[in-house]
């Protein structure tokens, strides 16, 4: 199937009329599962659901046409990014709206001495901004791992970093994250 992805990928940068169609079916599953990964410690009764996270990043898959896809994995990594963009988004609208102050995300993979592991969004989103301005690298492992749900073997090959490198990368953005968050 990853040989299908990276094909039809190719083909719709390409311009081929019909390859966005034939992709979506493949990769569908695999978008909603990482859009309920990102959203299953939001609040209860969040307005968004996996169904709807997807479609909103379909929407926004126009402005991907022109990227240079390496294959599956390199897909769905930009795809969990920018799931986590839409969060961030909705969060800050609901933010200036002064419903509730923003969304709440546990991190997930992460062990939490404090019992309630629960933190902001809108405070990961800037942790993630400060530890990219620090070590791109770092975070850019730990986005993969804890949103996008990739494993090592997958962020290996979008990053080309080695498995003892990705440990170790995780390992230290795991720690700095918590020390940034609590």
């Amino acid at each position: 199937m990853d040989g299908a992805v990276t094909s039809l990928l190719m083909n719709w940068r390409a311009g081929q009329s019909g390859a966005l169609e034939s992709l979506m079916p493949l990769i569908y599953e695999e978008l909603r599962g990482i859009a309920r990964r990102v959203l299953r410690d939001e609040r209860s009764g969040h307005t968004l659901t996996p169904t709807a996270l997807v479609h909103e990043l379909y929407l926004k898959l126009d402005e991907w046409k022109l990227v240079d896809w390496a294959d599956r994995a390199h897909f769905l990594a930009l795809a969990s990014r920018n799931m986590r963009r839409l969060l961030v988004d909705h969060a800050r609208a609901r933010s200036a709206d002064k419903r509730d102050g923003g969304e709440r995300v546990t991190l997930t993979g992460i062990d939490v001495s404090a019992p309630d592991s629960a933190f902001d969004l809108l405070a990961i989103d800037q942790a993630l901004t400060a530890l990219a301005a620090i070590d791109a690298r770092k975070a850019e492992v730990l986005e993969l791992r804890l949103i996008a749900g990739l494993d090592f073997a997958e962020i290996g090959a979008v990053t080309g970093l080695s498995r003892a490198t990705l440990d170790r990368e995780f390992r230290a953005a795991r720690a700095w994250l918590l020390v940034a968050l609590t």
